[in-house]
């Protein structure tokens, strides 16, 4: 998919044959940044929290920046990565996890940074009609309908007679450092349910050891197909692939992200650091695009939503029907097939500085990482924090921020100046822990599910040191 102006520029190029002009075609576009790189490829995965990528394109966002810019989709999350690490992608919609992992080394290594987080919140966990059947009786209702949140109490017993039976319960996530794996582990911890662990040996590669469920991996757009065929009970994965399970009358969505943790960081703009200190301006360039994009997307109460549903309901986009796409996007979110609700921050963009890359945020995920065994001994607080620091980039976030201010195009009171890059301490979980970004340790200690201090990961289950 070529950007419009790539030829509008090449034809004013050939116009100028060997004149001389006193604007160069680039200038023409991109008056505050001389950029090293124009014409751009980024790669992502048909989800809608993809979304600033598509509406920076379609609302001339990039072309505004000088930017002539090929969109991608990916074929799956460990392609996407290959992609922007052998340099055939020069940036793409990420896993917050990815970026993460690759530069510790857990699984591809490569140092990959990130300055911008696409979005908060956005996935969901959904079940088979008849694991739901089987929860339904645990649940408390009220006026007829399931109170939410749903806990993962209410599957404990269904998990229990499973294994009883000498069935394994299996459940898909799209990716071993995707959100989608530590949400759902999250939420199943959260209820009694231990979700298995990584470590030596086979079971440990797919973090299986000592599981009362079998989690793996699946494609996200493959998932109402997989759980259609009985080959996995439920799933967790991003919009809009819950609606469609309920369009499809195959499965429930339980409960949403933001119900597991409100205003969850969920996918980054990511892009090597090679890539980064080459092209600087070019960096700054995107950044810029994808800001105003998120802005658009949220601004005057989300009114440009139902305008973004039919941009992404393109098959070059996601492809997913208008109606299952607007079933979350315009801020509402269908449970059981005829319960929709009001979920007005289901998908965030741009409000609650939801753009800015929070260095708690990386720690969150490098906390769950070693509670799961993927990181497989004890990290000092400071390991924690220097990982953080050396992936995330608020201060190229910063840069771009500071000029779009400067054009008059964002408000100032938009960004989080003055802060050390920490969240408060976050209370919206579903098990009421706390999480304070500065004291990772403290953190992964309060969790009754979860390596602790000291603990280790063998193949058969967990051990001291």
């Amino acid at each position: 998919m070529k950007l419009r102006l790539r030829n509008l520029r090449r034809g004013f190029c050939a116009l100028a044959g060997g004149m001389a002009f006193a604007f160069s075609a680039q200038s023409l576009f991109a008056e505050e940044l001389d950029v090293e790189k124009d014409e751009l490829t980024f790669g992502f995965i048909k989800l809608t929290d993809m979304a600033p990528l598509a509406v920076a394109y379609e609302q001339g966002y990039f072309e505004d920046e000088g930017l002539f810019v090929t969109l991608e989709a990916q074929a799956n999350w460990k392609v996407l990565l290959d992609g922007v690490i052998d340099g055939k992608l020069d940036g793409a919609h990420m896993l917050a996890g990815q970026p993460l992992g690759a530069t510790i080394g857990y699984g591809t290594e490569a140092h990959i940074i990130t300055a911008f987080s696409m979005d908060l919140n956005g996935n969901g966990i959904t079940v088979s009609n008849d694991i739901w059947k089987q929860m339904k009786p645990n649940i408390p209702h009220e006026n007829g309908k399931p109170v939410h949140p749903i806990s993962a109490s209410a599957l404990k017993p269904v998990v229990e007679k499973y294994r009883d039976e000498g069935k394994p319960f299996n459940m898909g996530m799209v990716f071993p450092v995707s959100t989608h794996n530590y949400e759902l582990r999250y939420w199943l911890a959260a209820g009694g349910i231990k979700p298995g662990y990584y470590g030596p040996g086979a079971a440990g590669n797919v973090g299986q050891i000592a599981g009362d469920t079998l989690l793996s991996v699946t494609p996200p757009p493959q998932m109402p197909a997989t759980l259609e065929a009985g080959t996995i009970y439920g799933y967790c994965v991003g919009e809009p692939w819950n609606q469609q399970a309920v369009f499809k009358g195959i499965g429930v969505p339980v409960i949403t992200d933001y119900e597991i943790w409100k205003n969850n960081p969920e996918k980054v703009f990511g892009v090597s650091s090679k890539w980064a200190e080459e092209n600087p301006n070019t960096h700054l360039a995107v950044l810029k695009a994808l800001i105003r994009a998120a802005k658009w997307l949220d601004e005057n109460d989300n009114a440009n939503r139902k305008a973004a549903v039919k941009i992404l309901s393109q098959p070059n986009y996601v492809g997913a029907d208008y109606d299952v796409i607007a079933n979350s996007m315009t801020g509402t979110f269908e449970y059981e097939k005829g319960d929709k609700r009001e979920v007005p921050d289901f998908n965030v963009f741009y409000r609650y500085y939801a753009t800015y890359p929070f260095y708690s945020d990386a720690i969150w995920y490098l906390t769950q990482m070693r509670r799961w065994g993927q990181i497989s001994e004890d990290k000092p607080d400071s390991w924690y924090h220097e990982v953080a620091k050396n992936v995330y980039k608020p201060e190229i976030y910063m840069e771009a921020a500071k000029l779009l201010i400067k054009e008059g195009k964002v408000a100032k009171e938009d960004f989080p100046f003055g802060t050390d890059g920490y969240r408060d301490p976050q209370t919206h979980f579903i098990d009421n822990i706390v999480y304070d970004g500065h004291k990772p340790n403290d953190y992964l200690a309060k969790f009754p599910i979860g390596l602790k201090q000291g603990e280790v990961v063998t193949a058969t289950g967990v051990s001291k040191k």
